[in-house]
C-alpha cells in the first residue's frame, strides 16, 4: 500500500511538472504570435532586438497572469490551511506551545500538520523542563544564601559568646561550601551534557581504582563502624579513569551517608564476557518505589531532610548517570524502604568502535 502511494505521489509530481512546462511554453508561444502579428502593422521598422525584448516581456506578463488565474482556482481549503500553519508557527515563535492544528487533510498535508503539532508538544515539554530546572536551581541557591544572610546578621549581636560566634561561623562556612558544590556540580553536568565532551580512554585496573576510593572513604565508614563486604575480581577496563572515579565516589559516599551505624557496605566487581559489572550496596534506609524512578533526575532528593543535612544538592546521581551513558553503559537501582539499596553499573570493557568520543580513539596503555 505504501509503495502504491509513493508511485501515485511520483506520478502527480511528474504531471504537475509537465503541466507547468506546457503552461510556460503556451505563454511564450502566445507572446511570440502576438508580437509577430502586431509589429509588422504597428512598427514595421522595429529591429530584431526590440521585437525579441518585447516578446520576452509580453511572455513574462502573460505567464504571471496565467499563474494568477490558476492560483484563484486553487482550493480555498488549502489557503485556509496555509493561514493556520503560518499562525501556528508565529505562535510557536512567540513561546506559545499550546498549538494544535485540528484539521482533516489529505495524507501529504497531514504529515506536515502532524509534524507541527508534534514539534509544539516537544517544545512545550522542553520549556516545562527548563522552568523546573530554573526553579530547582533558584531553590537550592536560595536556601544556603538565606542561612548565610541570617547568621551574618546574628553575628552583629555584641552579646554573643565566643562559642556562639564560632558556631555561627561554622554554619556560614558549611553553607558557603554547599553553594560552591552546587556551582561545581552544575558546571560539571553542563560540561558532560555537551556534544563533544572529551573522554580520555585508557586501560587501567578497575579493582585497584575501587580499592583506592574505598580507602579514601575510610574515615567516613569507620566513623559509622560499618562492616565491609568487598569482592573485587581483577578486571581491566578501557575508560576515562578520572570520570569513573566520580561515579564510584558518589555511589560509595551515598551508601555510607544513608546507612545507620553498624550497618553493612558492600562492593562487588566481576567480569561478564565483554562487560564489567560493579555493584554498590548498603543496608541503609532504602528508597521507595515512587522515588526509584526519579533518583537520576537533576535536583531530585528521595530524602530531603537527610540530603539537606548532608549538604547534598540532588545532582550527584545525575552526574553519575551521564558519565555511565558517555561510557555506553547502564546503571540501575534496586531498593526497598528500610532494607537497603543496591546500585548496579554495567560497562563495556572496551569502548565501542565509531561511537561518540570513542571514534578513532586509541587506548593508552599504562
Amino acid at each position: 500500500m505504501r509503495e502504491r502511494l509513493w508511485k501515485y505521489r511520483y506520478v502527480l509530481r511528474l504531471l504537475g511538472t509537465l503541466a507547468f512546462l506546457v503552461l510556460f511554453s503556451l505563454c511564450w508561444s502566445a507572446a511570440y504570435w502576438i508580437t509577430s502579428f502586431v509589429y509588422p502593422r504597428v512598427w514595421p521598422e522595429a529591429s530584431d532586438f526590440a521585437a525579441g525584448l518585447s516578446n520576452v516581456l509580453l511572455g513574462f506578463f502573460i505567464f504571471v497572469g496565467a499563474m494568477f488565474l490558476v492560483s484563484r482556482l486553487f482550493p480555498r481549503r488549502h489557503m485556509d490551511l496555509f493561514r493556520m500553519i503560518l499562525d501556528a508557527l508565529r505562535r510557536i515563535s512567540k513561546g506559545d506551545f499550546s498549538v494544535n492544528i485540528d484539521l482533516k487533510v489529505d495524507r501529504q498535508w497531514g504529515e506536515l500538520v502532524q509534524g507541527i503539532n508534534h514539534m509544539a508538544v516537544q517544545l512545550g515539554e522542553m520549556e516545562q523542563l527548563r522552568q523546573e530546572f530554573i526553579s530547582n536551581v533558584s531553590h537550592e541557591i536560595q536556601s544556603p544564601l538565606t542561612s548565610i544572610s541570617g547568621f551574618a546578621r546574628a553575628l552583629r549581636n555584641d552579646s554573643l559568646t565566643s562559642e556562639e560566634r564560632m558556631h555561627y561561623l561554622e554554619i556560614i562556612e558549611m553553607e558557603s561550601e554547599r553553594l560552591s558544590k552546587i556551582s561545581e556540580n552544575l558546571l560539571k553536568l553542563t560540561s558532560l551534557e555537551g556534544k563533544h565532551h572529551p573522554i580520555e580512554w585508557k586501560t587501567y585496573s578497575l579493582d585497584k581504582q575501587l580499592r583506592r576510593i574505598l580507602l579514601a572513604c575510610e574515615p567516613q565508614w569507620q566513623e559509622k563502624e560499618l562492616e565491609l563486604d568487598v569482592e573485587l575480581e581483577k578486571v581491566e577496563i578501557v575508560a576515562d579513569e578520572e570520570m569513573l572515579s566520580q561515579v564510584w565516589i558518589n555511589l560509595i559516599s551515598n551508601s555510607i551517608k544513608f546507612t545507620e551505624s553498624g550497618g553493612t557496605l558492600g562492593i562487588q566487581l566481576r567480569g561478564q564476557g565483554k562487560e564489567v559489572v560493579v555493584q554498590v550496596s548498603d543496608t541503609g534506609i532504602g528508597i521507595s518505589s515512587e522515588d526509584r524512578e526519579r533518583v537520576f533526575e537533576r535536583f531530585f532528593k528521595a530524602d530531603k531532610s537527610r540530603t539537606r543535612t548532608g549538604g547534598g544538592s540532588g545532582l550527584g546521581l545525575s552526574i553519575v548517570k551521564k558519565i555511565v551513558d558517555l561510557h555506553h553503559g547502564t546503571i540501575s537501582v534496586q531498593s526497598q524502604p528500610g532494607e537497603g539499596t543496591t546500585f548496579t553499573v554495567t560497562l563495556p570493557s572496551q569502548p565501542p568502535d565509531r561511537v561518540g568520543g570513542a571514534e578513532g580513539a586509541e587506548p593508552i596503555k599504562q
